[in-house]
C-alpha cells in the first residue's frame, strides 16, 4: 500500500482522517514539510472551514506550489471536503477566491444552487446521502451502487460532467467524486463514511503506487 501525506495547513480535520488511514494499515505522515510531501506515494489534501483562508494559507506556506510540483509529476492526489472545492478554480465563498486550478469550474453556494431550482432543504447538507456512479472508476470498484457516505457542506462545486465519478441527491446532483488525471476528490468525508468510505481510500491507495490513478 502506497504512503500517504496528509498535507497539514492548518485547517482540516486530521485525527480522523489519521486513524482511518490507520485502520487500514497504510504508511501515513500528517506534514507541512515539502521533502515528505515529495518522498509519498500519494497525497491528501483535506479541510474544513472558508476556502479563501485556506487557499491564503495554502499559497503562504509554499506547499500549494510543492503540490503544483507534485501534480505535476503525476503523484495522485485527493481532496476531501473542502480539500476537494479546492481543487477547482474558484469559490464564491465570501467574496471570490482563487483555487488551485487542478480542474475547471466554481464552488458555490449550496443555497444558490437551490434557489435557482425553488428547492426547499436545509443548508448545510450534513448527513447520510447515497453515492450514485456516473461512471467506472477504480475508487468506487468494490462500492455497491446507491452506498451511502457521510456529508458536511454548504458550498458545492459546479464540475463538468466529464470529470464526475460519482454524485449523491440533494435537491440537485452534488457531485460527491471528482476526477482528472492523477487529481481526484471527494465532497463527503470517506473517513467518516464508515467502511464505504475506508474501501474508497483504500483503493486511491492500493493503486496509486501501481500508477492506475
Amino acid at each position: 500500500m502506497s504512503t500517504a501525506a496528509i498535507v497539514d495547513y492548518g485547517v482540516g480535520n486530521l485525527f480522523s482522517l489519521t486513524g482511518a488511514l490507520r485502520r487500514l494499515g497504510a504508511p501515513t505522515v500528517v506534514t507541512s514539510d515539502a521533502d515528505a510531501i515529495r518522498a509519498a506515494d500519494a497525497i491528501i489534501l483535506p479541510g474544513v472551514g472558508a476556502f479563501g483562508d485556506a487557499a491564503a494559507r495554502l499559497r503562504a506556506s509554499g506547499l500549494a506550489d510543492v503540490l503544483d510540483e507534485r501534480i505535476g509529476a503525476g503523484v495522485p492526489l485527493m481532496g476531501i471536503c473542502l480539500g476537494m472545492q479546492l481543487l477547482f478554480e474558484r469559490s464564491f465563498e465570501y467574496g471570490e477566491h482563487a483555487g488551485l486550478g487542478y480542474l475547471p469550474g466554481s464552488v458555490v453556494p449550496l443555497s444558490e444552487a437551490f434557489a435557482r431550482d425553488g428547492i426547499d432543504l436545509k443548508v448545510p447538507h450534513m448527513g447520510w446521502n447515497a453515492l450514485d456512479r456516473v461512471r467506472d472508476d477504480v475508487l468506487i470498484a468494490d462500492v455497491p451502487e446507491g452506498a451511502c457516505v457521510y456529508f458536511v457542506h454548504s458550498y458545492v462545486a459546479d464540475a463538468r460532467p466529464e470529470h464526475l465519478v460519482a454524485i449523491a441527491g440533494y435537491g440537485i446532483d452534488v457531485p460527491a467524486i471528482v476526477r482528472a488525471g492523477n487529481v481526484c476528490g471527494c465532497q463527503f468525508h470517506p473517513e467518516k463514511s464508515g467502511d464505504v468510505g475506508l474501501s474508497i481510500l483504500a483503493a486511491f491507495l492500493d493503486d496509486a503506487k501501481g500508477g492506475r490513478i
